[in-house]
């Protein structure tokens, strides 16, 4: 027994010196940089119970599981009390150090409200950022473990303890978004502010080394974790708990891992440098006048548009490179006035309605495949061939937002975008890495072609986003119409006026759908506005606040269209479970500090038979093209009353279950009735003027008046 006591001192002694010892160095990579440190998740990598054989292999101390049968459950007890001794000894350490770090924010933020600032308010907060927080977390829980231990016993359990703790990664969560930003800001301000830096160094508190501490005891307490479950029997009430929380942690640290680690998205260049890949995606690039599909890809340093090389079969799918622009040279200016748009190869709003209606159809189509006895795969994929066609042309055809780079050479390229929301998240990654110190680079053939062929395995967008390239497995979305009633935003620091857009994605891709109106010179705009909006597969509702811009002196060339400023954008899940309740159900999107307060509620749509009226208007007008016959009725007898007779039962037929419900006596009255009124509404239709799509369009989707 006293030798496993001497062991825990020592081990205890260990966990200290492996909490405390690290300096900056140690987060040094090997091109200088600062990097977070990569998480391992080995559980032979424990702090407390890890000690070297005399071949200098790292053993465990901790007797073999058998333990627990040969001695007794009274020595496993004492085991799992020694773990957590040397564990809340580790925790002491590390909420001294938290204090530490904390140490300075009080004067600095007392400083902050002078006329001689050492730090802005913004950099303070920016560089302790949830530190606070998560001292608090630490320090409630050990003050709770801590009497546990001095009072142990067979009767005692932890398990609660480490559940609660694990249940507040979130915290870790935000801490980890902001590392990269808290780390640079802490550099920059030491550099460029004496005061600051002696602080630090008065304080032992320089962020360099310490602020990355929080991760790092993520780490160690999920090591500790799988300790303390190999010395509690598994019919204690501590074991589910511990596995919970073990879970929770095991989680946690990988979804970390796959964001920091930089091996996964980067490439090294010839001289060494690492070029990390921070955003890419499918775009619609005008050249030449035409629609070309490309995949873009946002590098550290540069912007690099590709294309898909046609190789043959079997071989490996290779990018080609169509241009680059170092990040140093790029810019989002507006045209000069002698400039235009470059003419857009463009489809009538007809044909992409008719698209989008066939689509639907061939989804149809597969659905019944998949639903006969005898279903045969090879129709099924000659089905989704045929379906994959017409998203990707409308994918190609659709997009009609502008997004125009410029090259400071005098070279610019523009792309056409579905969704704002996407066009303002491609524009902000951009300007967020332009904010560091960036020099313009310039690849030779060989770097260029190491870069894109590098492309293929770092990318993270691998299909381009159309519904038959999901699994079957997937979700397919939700098919019908939602119906939205934004209420109102707060949160707006000045008087503005303000509106909200509504996106959902739409045949995979996303499309903005709704407006409301525009509220004048308000801090608390409200709406109250009712939309009805039809879903094709959709998963995800968007909403973006706007500023309008009434001056004309920010007129955007690109579209011939005043720029509205964005005051913040969110999203959120559409649940089948939540939103197909026949109740209402309210919901609160966050977005910079705004927030917007919403209702919806879903109506389905069957798609096993197509329902009587989702396209009839849309229908109806692409088919009344057709009915021009009847102003030569003096030639082929053709009239309107003859046409509506001999298309009204077919555009305007009842679906089968609301045929099925009539007695089956009265059934032939029924369609008899049915089909007259069918023919008197569509003759109706016919002898006014036809209905545009342009008029259609607007009918459909709501579009702003000021308030």
């Amino acid at each position: 027994m006293r030798v496993i006591y001497s062991q825990c001192r020592g081990l205890t002694l260990v966990a200290s010196l492996l909490v405390s010892g690290d300096t900056a160095e140690d987060r040094k990579s090997q091109d200088g940089s600062e990097t977070m440190p990569f998480i391992d998740e080995s559980p032979t990598m424990s702090p407390h119970l890890c000690a070297r054989g005399q071949d200098g292999e790292a053993v465990s101390p901790t007797p073999p599981e058998g333990l627990l049968l040969r001695g007794g459950i009274e020595k496993g007890l004492e085991m799992k009390k020694l773990v957590l001794s040397g564990f809340l000894a580790s925790e002491g350490i590390y909420i001294n150090q938290l204090e530490a770090l904390l140490l300075p924010m009080k004067p600095l933020k007392a400083t902050a409200t002078t006329s001689k600032p050492v730090l802005t308010m913004e950099q303070i907060d920016t560089i302790f950022f949830m530190i606070q927080d998560i001292f608090e977390i630490h320090k409630e829980f050990y003050d709770a473990l801590s009497p546990n231990i001095q009072q142990w016993d067979e009767k005692v359990t932890v398990g609660h303890l480490f559940q609660k703790l694990a249940s507040q990664l979130g915290v870790y969560k935000a801490f980890v978004d902001n590392y990269k930003v808290a780390v640079e800001t802490a550099e920059k301000c030491g550099q460029a502010n004496n005061q600051f830096q002696k602080i630090s160094e008065v304080s032992s508190s320089t962020p360099y080394p310490l602020l990355y501490k929080p991760i790092d005891r993520v780490t160690r307490s999920t090591l500790v974790l799988h300790d303390l479950l190999k010395h509690t029997p598994k019919d204690h009430p501590d074991f589910p708990l511990l596995q919970d929380a073990l879970r929770i942690s095991q989680n946690f640290l990988s979804s970390i891992n796959e964001e920091i680690d930089p091996r996964r998205t980067a490439v090294t260049t010839p001289k060494g440098e690492v070029r990390q890949l921070v955003k890419d995606g499918f775009l619609v690039e005008v050249s030449e006048g035409t629609r070309k599909l490309r995949h873009v890809f946002l590098f550290t340093d540069l912007l690099l548009c590709a294309k898909m090389k046609k190789t043959a079969v079997g071989r490996h799918q290779q990018y080609e490179c169509k241009w680059y622009i170092p990040l140093a040279d790029l810019s989002f200016q507006t045209l000069d006035d002698s400039d235009s748009l470059p003419h857009v190869q463009t489809l009538p709003e007809h044909e992409i309605e008719e698209m989008k209606i066939k689509i639907s159809s061939i989804k149809s189509e597969i659905q019944k495949e998949k639903k006969a006895q005898k279903a045969q795969s090879r129709n099924v994929d000659r089905l989704r061939k045929k379906m994959n066609e017409q998203e990707s042309c409308l994918l190609l055809h659709s997009p009609t937002i502008p997004f125009r780079i410029h090259n400071k050479h005098g070279k610019s390229f523009l792309f056409l975008l579905s969704s704002d929301y996407e066009r303002s998240e491609w524009r902000e990654s951009i300007q967020k890495l332009q904010k560091k110190d960036l020099q313009a680079c310039v690849l030779s053939s060989v770097e260029l072609q190491v870069l894109t062929g590098s492309c293929f395995k770092l990318r993270t967008v691998h299909n381009i986003p159309v519904t038959s390239n999901k699994d079957d497995d997937e979700s397919s979305g939700l098919y019908g119409f939602l119906h939205v009633i934004v209420h109102k935003a707060t949160g707006f620091k000045e008087s503005a006026n303000l509106y909200c857009t509504l996106e959902v994605d739409s045949f995979g891709y996303f499309v903005s759908k709704a407006k409301t109106r525009v509220f004048r010179d308000t801090t608390e705009p409200q709406w109250n506005e009712e939309f009805e909006i039809e879903l094709e597969g959709s998963q995800c509702l968007r909403i973006l606040c706007y500023e309008k811009c009434y001056d004309k002196s920010k007129l955007n060339k690109d579209d011939n269209e005043i720029v509205d400023k964005i005051m913040g954008k969110g999203q959120v899940q559409l649940d089948p479970q939540t939103v197909q309740s026949k109740n209402w159900h309210m919901d609160v999107i966050e977005m910079n500090g705004i927030k917007v307060e919403f209702s919806m509620k879903f109506t389905s749509r069957d798609l096993k038979t197509p329902a009587a009226d989702p396209h009839v208007h849309s229908v109806l007008v692409f088919v009344s093209s057709h009915f021009r016959v009847a102003e030569k009725e003096p030639v082929n007898k053709m009239s309107l009353h003859n046409l509506a007779t001999v298309f009204g039962p077919t555009l305007l037929r009842p679906s089968e279950s609301e045929s099925s419900k009539a007695h089956i006596t009265l059934a032939s009255d029924i369609w008899s009735h049915d089909v007259m009124a069918q023919v008197q509404v569509l003759l109706y239709y016919l002898q006014h003027p036809p209905i545009s799509f342009a008029e259609l369009k607007k009918n459909t989707l709501y579009f702003s008046t000021d308030v």
